[in-house]
């Protein structure tokens, strides 16, 4: 299968530049699984396709501060990094600005005796092994030294930092959001509790090789990113005995679909687990436990594009996006969402039906 394959037509101008005010008002692109079918709502219509015992499993990674913006302690000239993977209490793998500059010893500062640091080794692939010396807590200096990465596709400031994250974020971590949960607010989440919805958190750190483009032809040939995730066993217990009972199971976001897999594909049972995953979700994929799936648009060509038509079928999401330009949704991270299900089960009679906006 060929990575032009997943590759469509996006008008500039349908990329969200920054969040709609109120976050359930985005649009919602419904997507039968099996037939292609669509149907056009908004996300507070979402409790209509929800019914008493489904799962709900979400991400609860939250965004740190990942890019760094200092100096080299030489010359005074600037440097930028953005924070990948950390390694243990004082390293971290990197990218680096400029690249060609930060060479192994190469020292630099960010807040002067407070944060400095050095570059212990230039990795293969580019990235940085990063010591930092630091004075104090490493979250609060970090959120006295960073700033959020927004995609590389966003052009606009964000007024509010917090509307690039969840309402449910708990642990921090992440260099970019889990975006399909954007759209939910605490009043959504409480009124599908109160609705016999059951809820499972799950944590997986989004790296920024989520917007790694897929550069071979052949998909078979990419090297899929490694990111940490933490399956508990307050999730593992819900997901278990719901499977066992034959009820749904319904990711939000690529990001808690790939730890879910990543689970069931070493353990069938799903008992908890942690750990780092590079699992690669393209068609042909047998998903052992995810049955529907909420999420946003995604950028032509990309592992997240080959994920979604995995579940749906590549035509199926092909079409649905062909639909949503047309109808002028909105793409990517800010953008409208979609709900890729069974829509002849989705729309039995036992649906939660509509709550109310509150945002």
């Amino acid at each position: 299968m060929k990575t032009h394959d997943f590759y469509y037509d996006l008008p500039e101008e349908l990329i969200a530049q920054v969040p709609i005010k109120e976050r359930t008002a985005s649009r919602l692109l419904v997507l039968d699984k099996n037939t292609g079918e669509t149907e056009d709502r908004h996300f507070s219509d979402l409790p209509e396709y929800l019914h008493k015992g489904d799962v709900l499993v979400i991400n609860n990674t939250r965004v740190i501060p990942a890019r760094l913006l200092g100096s080299r302690a030489d010359t005074g000239s600037p440097v930028e990094l953005l924070l990948l993977k950390r390694i243990d209490d004082n390293h971290w793998e990197t990218l680096a600005r400029p690249g060609k500059k930060i060479r192994e010893g190469r020292k630099m500062v960010f807040i002067k005796d407070v944060l400095e640091a050095e570059c212990e080794q230039v990795l293969d692939n580019g990235n940085r092994i990063i010591r930092f010396d630091y004075d104090g807590i490493w979250e609060e200096i970090l959120d006295k030294a960073g700033t959020v990465p927004l995609p590389p596709y966003i052009h606009e400031k964000l007024d509010d930092p917090e509307r690039y994250q969840t309402v449910y974020n708990k642990d921090p971590g992440s260099a970019a959001a889990p975006t399909a949960g954007l759209h939910f607010t605490k009043e959504l989440l409480q009124s599908l509790k109160d609705s016999g919805i059951e809820i499972a958190e799950l944590t997986l750190h989004v790296g920024l090789g989520t917007f790694r483009p897929v550069k071979e032809d052949d998909i078979m040939n990419h090297e899929m990113h490694s990111e940490w995730y933490d399956f508990p066993k307050e999730a593992s217990d819900i997901v278990r005995k719901a499977r066992a009972e034959g009820r749904r199971i319904i990711s939000v976001g690529t990001t808690s679909t790939r730890t879910l897999e990543a689970v069931a594909k070493d353990d069938p049972e799903m008992m908890p687990h942690s750990g780092y995953t590079q699992i690669f979700i393209y068609p042909g994929f047998e998903f052992k436990c995810v049955d529907s799936l909420i999420t946003n648009f995604h950028l032509p060509e990309s592992t997240l594009i080959m994920l979604v038509s995995a579940l749906a079928g590549r035509e199926h999401v092909l079409e649905a996006y062909k639909h949503a330009v047309e109808n002028r949704y909105r793409f990517f991270s800010f953008g409208d969402a979609m709900f890729i299900t069974d829509l002849h089960y989705a729309k039995k009679d036992n649906s939660c039906g509509t709550i109310k906006n509150k945002d």
